[in-house]
């Protein structure tokens, strides 16, 4: 846009560079009606400058607000994770160590279906008297290998997993999420987690959580092996 040859852009920089001008003409800000962005009503310069700084000071409202609740959501998530965490550490008996592991995480995250199972590698060995374990049962070299290839936990459909297989009612199942649990770099079992919601557990979702699960299941259980 053009005014007798003087473009918006040589107004708007005059008008940076020679502040003086308004001191100079204060009746031109009295004068000048603009349109309200919440309305068609026509507003003073001075009345939308203090719409658009009330509308900047909502945003800002908002941010704190959501700031407070990621807070108030972060402590409650740490919260859990401890009396998990401290549950594990008192199931003293190898026999019940992955049940109770099982329970309490999904007593405390409320997460509908949850197993695990672990096994031998060339350089772990499961240790006697524990075949008869759930989490011991055999599963196929597919799954293990599976397994070992997930650099991260693994969050998605069920897609007919093998994994899916060990949870209780897994015909319900239509989310997982499914975690490689490690000993010295060498994966040596699966922590899966499902759900009959396909939203729970999604390709996009962040995995930081998941990753500690993931640490702590692996240093528990690693009691079972030698």
């Amino acid at each position: 846009m053009t005014l007798q040859g003087i473009t918006e852009d040589e107004i708007v920089n005059y008008l940076v560079h020679t502040p003086g001008f308004f001191e100079r003409n204060a009746q031109v800000l009295a004068s000048i009606q603009l349109t309200s962005p919440h309305g068609q009503r026509a507003v003073s310069l001075q009345e939308r400058q203090m719409e658009m700084l009330r509308d900047k000071i909502r945003g800002l409202e908002r941010r704190i607000m959501e700031m407070i609740r990621n807070g108030q959501e972060n402590e409650a998530i740490a919260e859990r994770l401890h009396r998990w965490v401290r549950a594990v550490l008192l199931a003293h008996e190898d026999t019940t160590l992955a049940d109770v592991m099982l329970d309490r995480l999904r007593h405390e995250f409320m997460i509908p279906q949850a197993a695990v199972r672990i096994w031998a590698t060339p350089n772990l060995a499961l240790r006697d008297g524990l075949s008869e374990l759930t989490v011991t049962q055999p599963i196929s070299d597919d799954a293990r290998s599976f397994a070992s290839s997930l650099n991260m936990p693994y969050c998605g459909l069920n897609s007919g997993f093998e994994a899916s297989k060990w949870l209780d009612d897994s015909a319900s199942i239509t989310s997982l999420a499914l975690i490689p649990l490690h000993h010295h770099g060498e994966c040596f079992g699966l922590l899966v987690l499902g759900s009959p919601d396909p939203t729970r557990y999604s390709a996009d979702m962040g995995v930081d959580f998941l990753l500690q699960v993931g640490d702590i299941a692996s240093a528990a259980l690693t009691r079972l092996v030698d």
